[in-house]
């Protein structure tokens, strides 16, 4: 059975809290390369890491790695104001 691509949000994670690859490889207990083979999709996290990840980040495991591509945070974030925004309008109307 082949491999299953595992895709993440981790560069968008430390760019928002200003971390550099080092700074979170040492929070969580591994080689800064590691964090550059997950970012790129080279290597798969091991559910340990991915728990020490989402630990540190404060996030569900979900929201930082998915076997399918994320949308882009803008599209979901829009969107779901979008949603919110009209179902908003439409108790208002009532």
């Amino acid at each position: 059975m082949p491999e299953i691509k595992i895709y993440n949000r981790l560069a968008v994670l430390r760019a928002e809290r200003g971390l550099s690859r080092l700074n979170l490889a040492n929070a969580v207990g591994v080689n800064y390369q590691t964090i550059g083979y997950l970012e790129r999709g080279e290597y798969n996290p091991s559910l340990e890491l991915a728990f020490r990840l989402s630990e540190f980040f404060a996030l569900p495991i979900e929201a930082i790695f998915s076997t399918r591509p994320f949308k882009p945070l803008s599209q979901e974030v829009y969107t779901s104001r979008s949603i919110e925004k009209r179902e908003g309008e439409k108790h208002a109307a009532q």
